[in-house]
């Protein structure tokens, strides 16, 4: 199912984005729910699966990870099943991150959703991550306050909630409407009635992760092997001193490595295309020759990307789940990395070189493209 969100995305980022919530009613007119929540339980039976389930029972907070077994023991209000990268796992779903592609897919993380009873939900809570809450069947109350610096306390170690908050949005959502938060905003949720959320979140990596990233880059490829030296010692008055052009010239040490492009666009292509979550990767069997892959392409069949595969392009480079591929067909990358669906036509003539032919015939032996049923 395709759908197309009624978003004037300049004006949104303009006014909005990262910058103040906001409900957009009916963002997705007649929307129609790509899961069911039989289907959503489902899911959350899978080992692979990251899901919760969170209950608000006479007073206390309550938290269970799944994989589940039975939902028998569950009563008929005030919980919620919260079931995380859906779009890994169930195809019909993934459409809806599609229409999000108007901001950067480096940004675009995960599709979350939840599915809960009345009263159900997870508290007045803080996100640092930007998301867009679709609200599916059923209805569900949403208050978000402003940005203000909040005491977060935590009546469960998994739910880093906030205290109690004025509200500058307080509103009943029904099926189609999109609800807007950026990070830093408190907010809560709690459903009016069984009802289904779909929450696409965007990636926002912390300077912590970045270091630490480059650091493991670094330390594979064995860079930055040069020691410090100083021909010129600084002489001084206290030996234990460490003066400030030492610690200039050990900075700067530090710095040369990141200063290098070279270096810095292959390690954020490769970590910024690592998913977060489990992907249902499940390669062919038996695994596709390069001429198979050429005839049915040639024949109309199409490629579909795996849900939730990271494709990005560095500026002529592109990499997929963590990797670079190389090739010199620059129209086929970037048909790789812009296009969800693939067709003989978005190739060009590389499926005329045997060597992206052998590229390609990997990457779908890998599970990251399958032929569309």
């Amino acid at each position: 199912m395709d759908y197309h969100v009624e978003i004037n995305w300049p004006d949104f980022i303009e006014r909005y984005w990262q910058k103040r919530p906001v409900v957009l009613k009916r963002g997705i007119k007649n929307f129609i729910d790509p899961i069911s929540p039989d289907e959503l339980a489902g899911l959350a039976m899978e080992n692979e699966v990251d899901s919760r389930l969170v209950s608000h029972l006479d007073g206390k907070w309550q938290v269970s990870h799944g994989p589940f077994e039975s939902y028998d023991h569950l009563g008929e209000n005030d919980w919620s099943l919260l079931v995380q990268a859906v779009d890994h796992w169930h195809e019909p779903t993934a459409a809806l991150m599609r229409p999000f592609r108007a901001l950067p897919d480096w940004r675009i993380d995960d599709l979350m959703i939840s599915f809960s009873v009345p009263g159900g939900g997870v508290g007045p809570h803080l996100d640092q991550y930007d998301v867009f809450i679709i609200q599916g069947a059923g209805r569900r109350r949403w208050r978000v306050g402003e940005k203000t610096p909040m005491k977060q306390h935590c009546p469960h170690p998994d739910l880093l909630q906030v205290d109690p908050f004025d509200a500058i949005i307080d509103e009943e959502m029904e099926p189609g409407d999109i609800l807007y938060i950026p990070p830093g905003f408190p907010h809560e949720g709690y459903s009016l009635e069984n009802s289904l959320n779909y929450s696409v979140g965007f990636r926002a990596p912390s300077g912590r992760e970045l270091i630490s990233g480059f650091a493991d880059y670094v330390l594979q490829r064995e860079l930055g092997g040069q020691r410090y030296s100083d021909p010129d010692v600084p002489l001084r008055a206290q030996p234990a001193d460490i003066v400030p052009a030492e610690l200039d010239k050990l900075r700067d040490m530090m710095l040369e490595l990141i200063d290098q492009p070279e270096h810095f666009n292959a390690w954020f292509g490769e970590f910024i295309t690592q998913s977060r979550h489990e992907l249902d990767v499940a390669p062919p069997e038996p695994p596709y020759q390069p001429d198979e892959i050429y005839d049915a392409l040639k024949q109309g069949d199409k490629l579909v990307r795996l849900g939730g595969l990271r494709v990005l392009r560095i500026g002529e480079e592109v990499f997929v789940n963590g990797e670079k591929i190389d090739s010199p067909h620059r129209p086929a990358l970037n048909a790789l990395a812009n296009h969800v669906v693939l067709s003989d036509a978005l190739f060009a003539d590389a499926l005329e070189d045997p060597s992206f032919l052998a590229t390609l015939a990997a990457l779908v032996n890998s599970g990251y493209w399958y032929f569309e049923d």
